[in-house]
């Protein structure tokens, strides 16, 4: 049996295989509402024989959005927006629909990539972002607003209220966005984080506020429904967050009852340095795993079918994240089963799809035509 196509268990959700879709930002969303463009770009995922879809990075309040098109999760409008998305993948996979909860903190009140993606001034319609400290995350950039007590509080209970808004929703799984420099991740960062208070200074005072908000989250998400981490192994940066800080954050959320590590890098700093080669960040995956038995998620640059395969097999990650990868090839987990001798999820539309030579791609089925 491949062992990328081997099922796994996370609480109440058991998945058919190791292949995720990762979160990926489409810039799309009006006043944070899904509209069309959602419904075709999920609903097209929902059918690619994946296990689990994440729902791209979702604000949890208006100013933690990274660009004024970003999906959200706040008010009643924004959850009314996702419901005939989610009842489409409902009725049409059976795949496991994931919501990553985001706050995009400094990196905020952005202009969308292909309008160059530089921060939006005040005066042109942006608006103020908040942050551990009035650092600006590029030179020349005008200070964020660093959260006081009544900051940290609003936010914590932003990430709780669109918890309690996604479970309504009926979202098998969430995951906390503390990775690629956004709110959670600056706080743990050196680099971002200058406070002198409880929140700032030592390694476990940086942990202090996105502990709280796990806690937080985890409080009010179902017992029987698993909520997962996104994590930047390192700032590849001089002085910046690593490996053994994340090894520790690993360690602190076992102890609160995490369900996986998804273990990706970079993002709190314009000056990292990025050796970007196929499965550069597997090692960090790999790590987390060995040190904490915590299932993980490995991303980045994982194209290759037998690559994938060898990740699992070799005990390195538990899941394999595809994004990129994944919007070139929607149908990438068909052909990596064809390639690898598995089955796939696929609609009865699609099931005439299959090529002679893999007739049992989509497993024990039958098809008749007059």
């Amino acid at each position: 049996m491949s062992a990328l196509f081997s099922p796994a268990t996370l609480r109440g959700v058991t998945l058919r295989n190791r292949i995720v879709v990762s979160p990926m930002c489409q810039y799309s969303a009006e006043r944070g509402e899904a509209n069309e463009w959602h419904m075709i770009h999920l609903g097209t995922l929902a059918l690619s024989g994946a296990a689990m879809l994440f729902i791209e990075a979702t604000a949890v309040e208006p100013d933690g959005r990274i660009t004024p098109g970003d999906l959200g999760l706040w008010d009643d409008a924004t959850e009314a927006a996702l419901k005939p998305v989610l009842a489409a993948i409902r009725k049409h996979s059976k795949i496991a629909v994931t919501m990553q909860l985001a706050h995009a903190g400094r990196k905020a009140s952005s202009h969308v990539p292909w309008d160059g993606g530089q921060l939006i001034a005040v005066s042109e319609g942006g608006w103020l972002p908040c942050a551990p400290s009035a650092v600006p995350h590029k030179e020349g950039e005008a200070a964020p607003l660093a959260l006081d007590t009544a900051g940290l509080m609003r936010v914590r209970e932003a990430f709780v209220a669109s918890a309690k808004r996604a479970d309504r929703l009926g979202i098998d799984g969430l995951e906390l966005h503390g990775a690629h420099g956004y709110l959670l991740h600056q706080f743990l960062s050196p680099i971002a984080n200058q406070r002198t208070d409880e929140y700032g200074g030592s390694r476990e005072n940086r942990m202090r506020f996105p502990l709280e908000v796990f806690d937080a989250v985890r409080a009010v998400w179902p017992a029987d429904k698993p909520l997962g981490v996104r994590v930047s192994a390192s700032d590849w940066v001089d002085g910046g967050w690593g490996i053994e800080d994340t090894l520790a954050f690993a360690d602190e959320l076992k102890k609160r009852g995490v369900d996986w590590i998804d273990v990706s890098s970079g993002g709190v700093s314009p000056l990292q340095k990025i050796p970007l080669t196929p499965g550069y960040q597997v090692p960090f995956a790999k790590a987390v795993k060995q040190a904490t038995g915590l299932p993980t998620i490995a991303v980045g640059l994982i194209t290759d079918p037998t690559h994938a395969e060898e990740i699992i097999e070799n005990g390195e990650a538990d899941f394999i994240a595809m994004a990129r990868a994944m919007l070139y090839n929607p149908r990438w987990p068909w052909h990596a089963a064809g390639q690898l001798g598995a089955t796939v999820d696929a609609p009865p539309q699609y099931w005439r799809s299959q090529p002679r030579e893999q007739k049992a791609l989509f497993g024990d089925i039958s098809f008749g035509q007059r």
